[in-house]
């Protein structure tokens, strides 16, 4: 797998791993043989960590659509009093 590189080449070949993820995708690092580390773009990154819709448009999707919010009203009754 030219893709996959064991932490301590790791080391002294980060630039060159960097690049290899801006353009040929996901580096994989090991340690003692076992997955460690995943090196990504940062397009990729943004890609995975953007919400794909907004908080607005979430709530406009059933079940909230057709919801009356008027459920989530605060209770009336007088707070008491805290000896502090």
């Amino acid at each position: 797998m030219d893709n996959q590189w064991q932490l301590q080449e790791a080391k002294s070949k980060f630039s060159h791993i960097v690049d290899r993820a801006n353009e040929h995708g996901p580096q994989f690092l090991t340690r003692h043989g076992h997955k460690a580390a995943v090196v990504i773009s940062f397009e990729d990154y943004q890609k995975m960590s953007a919400p794909e819709e907004s908080l607005s448009d979430f709530l406009k999707m059933p079940p909230f659509a057709d919801s009356d919010f008027d459920v989530f009203d605060r209770a009336k009754e007088v707070s008491r009093d805290i000896d502090l």
